[in-house]
């Protein structure tokens, strides 16, 4: 008898963990209102997303702070805004699409664009206080230094022997999308060499550097921004600059049949205990001349030949152990 009451216990035990894991879903969007171009780091025990603010970007960055993909705060950088990132050569965008990463030495180190230029920021720690990493505040990258290309969405990935690399733009007027890649010194805001150009097939921006295996993903975004053609594609190569192979299942995230993911784009990945996720805007439509655009995540997966497969919108099981 008594070790039927005990089988019963751990019976009853088991199916109440299941039960809660099972519907504990990080449901999408994952965070009330609306952000695009999103980027994220993990610092502790606490995970930071830092994004555009809609419509269009705002004059600083959005900024949210989790431990559990379920309860967000938001919060406040002093660095960059439009007003600190204003040059003689910067346009009238507005403050969009960062990038962050940690170097070895545990400086943070900002890419992000600001009047169609990218600048860059450096910081001790995931709120600042951030400052102009340049000695002389001015942009990394100019808006001419490209003439006829837009000069965004940079994106720093640092690979297995440290190395810096720096990816970033997109065409003008929906058109002829260009991206261009640099080594990046030590210090992080010096080429090493000249910028190439490296635009992989069927590419527009957004460009984001996966290495998986010994294999170099460039994922990125083509289409539209504004509408249903959006969608995120990758290609593989051997080395940071590749030459590029559209990937099998390419593109792996567009528009659905009910129209519930409408337009999604430009990413970041997350690597939890080997387990990829993928964060991502979709757009929410406006009879207006704008977008808003919503912070969504699912699952990366790849097959056995280690291409990506197809993204199935969904959400997440919840992957943090409280």
């Amino acid at each position: 008898m008594r070790k039927a009451k005990l089988f019963l216990l751990f019976f009853f035990s088991v199916t109440l963990i299941y039960g809660q894991n099972k519907t504990k879903m990080i449901a999408n969007p994952i965070v009330k209102g609306y952000y695009a171009d999103p980027t994220i780091i993990k610092y502790k025990s606490t995970f930071y997303i830092y994004a555009t603010k809609d419509p269009w970007g705002g004059k600083e960055l959005g900024v949210l702070e989790t431990k559990d993909f379920f309860h967000w705060k938001v919060k406040h950088i002093n660095w960059p805004t439009k007003q600190a990132c204003t040059s003689s050569t910067s346009k009238s965008s507005m403050v969009w699409a960062p990038s962050v990463v940690r170097t070895r030495d545990g400086k943070f180190y900002m890419y992000v664009s600001v009047g169609s230029e990218v600048w860059v920021g450096v910081a001790k720690a995931p709120l600042g206080p951030w400052k102009n990493a340049k000695p002389d505040n001015s942009p990394l990258i100019r808006s001419n230094l490209f003439p006829g290309y837009h000069m965004i969405d940079a994106e720093c990935f640092i690979d297995d022997d440290g190395q810096a690399y720096l990816y970033w733009g997109s065409g003008l007027n929906w058109v002829n999308g260009r991206c261009f890649a640099v080594k990046l010194k030590k210090d992080m805001i010096t080429f090493d060499g000249k910028p190439k150009v490296i635009t992989p097939p069927h590419y527009f921006e957004a460009p984001y550097m996966l290495k998986r295996n010994g294999t170099y993903y460039l994922i990125y975004s083509n289409g539209k921004a504004i509408d249903a053609s959006y969608n995120i594609r990758y290609s593989v190569g051997k080395t940071p600059f590749g030459p590029w192979v559209e990937g099998k299942n390419s593109p792996i995230l567009s528009t659905t049949p009910d129209s519930s993911t409408y337009g999604p784009g430009h990413n970041t990945v997350l690597n939890v205990n080997g387990q990829y996720y993928i964060i991502y805007h979709r757009i929410f439509p406006q009879h207006k001349e704008y977008v808003l655009r919503q912070l969504c995540i699912d699952s990366l997966n790849f097959n056995k030949e280690g291409y990506i497969k197809k993204i199935h919108p969904q959400g997440v099981r919840s992957f943090i152990n409280n």
